[in-house]
């Protein structure tokens, strides 16, 4: 197996993993926090949509202008990670704009990095990031990161009083 589907394949991984908290967590939950301060349901998910963008296709391939209607900058904007989630739904696009958004983001990402050659993973990423270097790194940070969200879905929907998975 090549590094770049290993890197795809724990992508992958992260993502059917989310879904497993994330799928029937009903949408009028999506903006529901548990205290002040902590995150939402929706916030989460927008911030993974972003991240996934802005770790693999907007650092190994660039950012283009087409981008704009894969992720619009307004969405991107509410789900940054110096973002302090807010309970008002009314700030962000609705939760089945952001469940479409880290849909497509996903499907996007895994078609273009597809053929992604080999030999050009090694190289380092621009604009750099704090714990990944070359483009091998981020695509395997990018699959670390989504699992630390999955993670705080998971929290929250025990939150709400659902059952876990296992």
């Amino acid at each position: 197996m090549s590094r770049l589907q290993s890197a795809l394949d724990r992508i992958a991984f992260a993502r059917s993993y989310t879904l497993r908290f994330l799928n029937d967590i009903p949408p009028g939950d999506w903006f529901k926090m548990p205290s002040e301060g902590v995150t939402h349901v929706a916030w989460q998910v927008g911030h993974m949509a972003y991240t996934q963008y802005r770790l693999t296709v907007f650092r190994i391939r660039g950012p283009r202008p087409d981008d704009e209607r894969l992720i619009p900058s307004a969405f991107r904007a509410v789900f940054l990670p110096a973002t302090q989630p807010s309970p008002d739904p009314a700030l962000y696009p609705p939760a089945e704009v952001v469940r479409a958004t880290f849909d497509r983001v996903h499907t996007q990402v895994m078609a273009e990095l597809a053929d992604w050659p080999d030999a050009d993973l090694d190289s380092p990423i621009t604009p750099t990031h704090d714990v990944a270097k070359t483009k091998l790194q981020v695509l395997h940070w990018c699959a670390d990161h989504e699992l630390v969200h999955a993670g705080q879905i998971a929290l929250l929907r025990r939150l709400f009083g659902q059952k876990p998975i296992w």
